[in-house]
């Protein structure tokens, strides 16, 4: 059976600026926002989103927007920050509804090996690199990070092995060492809060 191949990322927050010009794409012009989405925690997640020129018009400095897209990777080329980057593919956009709203929907395969730890107060901590198939062949390499039983669990998966989650998005800052200094730096990782069983096909 083939597990079906999920991503989907539901969001609802701010915008902080209005679009600026990102690149071209098979004639296709795309612009990068920024969206500020709240945590229960009172912290927020500032999330990089894409989308095409024709959905620019939508998307104003300080406006809500909720967003239904992907989660998308790719190779950055400019040698300045993390080589991988991800970014939320915007696919519909519409105003907000006034909630703050974080998921994703992710099922694809482990790619390297789990990396299990503990945190200086004893809390078990699992980072992966999980597969997510795209059309045309290609693949989304994707970090997650799981915690609690959570990450004991996925800590056995091996390479290869499919899996299906629920989580957020989130941003991360950390300090990188640089030949000329320490630099602030944001990372962007799914935060696993669910594993789901593989879907089973509908039953006659």
């Amino acid at each position: 059976m083939t597990t079906q191949t999920q991503n989907e990322v539901l969001l609802e927050g701010l915008v902080l600026a209005a679009p600026e010009w990102s690149h071209e794409n098979h004639g296709t012009q795309f612009y990068r926002c920024y969206l500020q989405v709240p945590r229960l925690s009172g912290q927020a997640d500032t999330l990089p989103v894409l989308l095409p020129e024709s959905q620019v018009p939508l998307v104003s400095a300080g406006a809500a927007l909720r967003i239904r897209g992907q989660l998308r990777s790719f190779n950055n080329r400019s040698g300045v920050g993390n080589r991988l980057v991800l970014t939320v593919y915007a696919q519909e956009l519409q105003p907000g509804l006034g909630e703050a709203v974080n998921q994703i929907t992710l099922s694809g395969a482990l790619c390297k090996p789990p990396v299990f730890r503990r945190t200086p107060l004893g809390r078990s901590i699992c980072d992966l690199m999980l597969a997510a198939p795209r059309r045309y062949g290609r693949a989304d390499y994707l970090p997650v990070i799981a915690w609690g039983q959570l990450a004991v669990q996925v800590s056995r998966l091996q390479v290869g092995d499919s899996l299906t989650l629920e989580g957020r998005v989130q941003s991360r800052t950390y300090r990188k060492v640089t030949d000329t200094g320490s630099e602030e730096r944001v990372a962007y990782e799914v935060s696993m809060m669910h594993l789901l069983a593989p879907e089973e096909p509908n039953s006659p």
